[in-house]
């Protein structure tokens, strides 16, 4: 037998497909859902009628949680940006660089 075929038999193979991939998503980890308290909704909702009345385009600072597809809980992201509109009918904070965050999922807004 040839050296190249006898070195075949020996060489590694996944018997399991895609176990890997399996064991990596399991080992993600997830952040949980925050709760937001009665006073900080407050804030979050008087920060959100100065948005949505100003005439002019404000920068602010937002917290918000972004839900996993495939896992129990999520993503805490801050962004900070200029918001272009906030869209009360779908309840949607949409920042100039096109990025869009739901209303509902907010837990932390400041004006800066």
């Amino acid at each position: 037998m040839p050296l190249y075929e006898r070195a075949a038999q020996f060489a590694p193979f996944a018997a399991l497909t895609g176990f890997g991939e399996q064991i990596g998503e399991e080992a993600r980890l997830t952040d949980s859902r925050p709760t937001v308290c009665d006073e900080d909704a407050q804030i979050i909702n008087e920060n959100l009628n100065i948005l949505l009345s100003s005439r002019e385009r404000l920068c602010a600072r937002m917290t918000y949680f972004v839900p996993d597809s495939s896992k129990s809980g999520g993503m805490i992201i801050k962004k900070e940006g200029e918001v272009r509109r906030v869209d009360a009918v779908s309840r949607e904070v949409i920042f100039t660089d096109k990025t869009v965050v739901s209303i509902d999922e907010v837990f932390a807004l400041d004006i800066i």
